[in-house]
């Protein structure tokens, strides 16, 4: 029992610094958190950070893990894939603030800007290619999704742009929803269809 009993305190600890780092990552963006600040709301000691996560990048990269939890969207009708998408970005940003820390620090920091790349280039894309579009455009159309999505978890969760911070998500989804309907399942602009 005893052996346990650091495991759990270890695990506990690096619960605690993610915590710590994913808060103030998004308060205060890449460069201006520090690790003295992210141990100070973790209650620890910043070695302790330096010992488990090596340095500030290392502790980025662990406190940037973003899964989109994007939902299997085989039995969604066809003419309401904008809809589900805008409602579940929505939903998932709401619960959890790595998207927005991941936001801030991209503007400033090249690690950021490649976290956010590689998390919608591998995890959009591949449900993107599920709707049976076109090969040839389906990483087009997951770019246009992920800029769509993007920008209003910007403007509403970074900038707190008033018009988009006081809609309700309901009025998001039936705006933004017919616009990710159109880049995933209409014609390419050169006229071939999906």
């Amino acid at each position: 029992m005893t052996a346990a009993t650091p495991a759990r305190r270890s695990d506990a600890t690096r619960a605690a610094i993610l915590r710590a780092a994913r808060e103030r990552f998004a308060a205060d963006g890449y460069e201006r958190a520090t690790i003295r600040a992210i141990a100070a709301d973790a209650r620890i000691d910043p070695s302790m950070v330096m010992r488990y996560y090596g340095n500030k990048e290392g502790l980025f990269a662990a406190a940037a893990e973003f899964d989109l939890r994007l939902p299997d969207l085989a039995e969604v009708p066809t003419g309401q894939l904008g809809e589900v998408l805008v409602r579940h970005f929505l939903d998932r940003w709401e619960g959890d603030e790595t998207l927005a820390a991941l936001l801030r620090a991209a503007s400033t920091n090249q690690r950021a800007a490649e976290r956010i790349r590689g998390i919608f280039a591998d995890q959009l894309t591949a449900v993107v290619a599920r709707f049976g579009t076109d090969p040839a455009t389906t990483a087009r159309r997951a770019g246009l999704v992920a800029s769509q999505t993007l920008g209003l978890a910007f403007t509403r969760y970074i900038v707190g742009l008033p018009p988009m911070v006081d809609a309700a998500p309901a009025e998001l989804v039936a705006w933004v929803g017919p616009t990710l309907q159109r880049y995933l399942t209409g014609a390419a602009p050169d006229g071939r269809t999906p």
